[in-house]
């Protein structure tokens, strides 16, 4: 099975910034198309467990859109084959610098595109 596959991993890399610039513009139409349609996608959030694409589309258009700015650092984006691929990253927030999140998402490749499927947002102290 071919590891970082450099024309998947580019293609992964784009899904990755364009799910980013959504999440800190709250562009929930994206939000919600870049994520499996799916019961069985997850979304392991900072306060909450969502199963499935109706919770997590609850949850988006529940959100505030104050404070979602963020910087992403250690990001690490690898992919396996060429429909299956994991991105992990750390972030911090303006509003939040004594505190590290931690975000992965494992996305894999449909015949619309590239989607998560599984999902995981953490925050510990820095």
């Amino acid at each position: 099975m071919p590891i970082d596959d450099p024309t998947v991993k580019a293609e992964v890399e784009a899904a990755f910034a364009r799910y980013e610039a959504a999440l800190v513009g709250n562009d929930v139409p994206t939000l919600e198309a870049l994520f499996h349609d799916d019961p069985r996608t997850i979304r392991y959030g900072g306060g909450e467990n969502l199963y499935g694409m109706d919770a997590i589309r609850a949850f988006r258009r529940s959100r505030s859109a104050e404070g979602l700015a963020r910087d992403l650092t250690g990001t690490v984006i690898t992919t396996y084959g060429r429909d299956c691929a994991v991105a992990m990253t750390l972030f911090t927030r303006p509003t939040a610098p004594d505190r590290i999140g931690r975000q992965s998402q494992t996305w894999v490749r449909f015949p619309d595109g590239w989607k998560v499927v599984a999902a995981h947002v953490s925050v510990i102290d820095a």
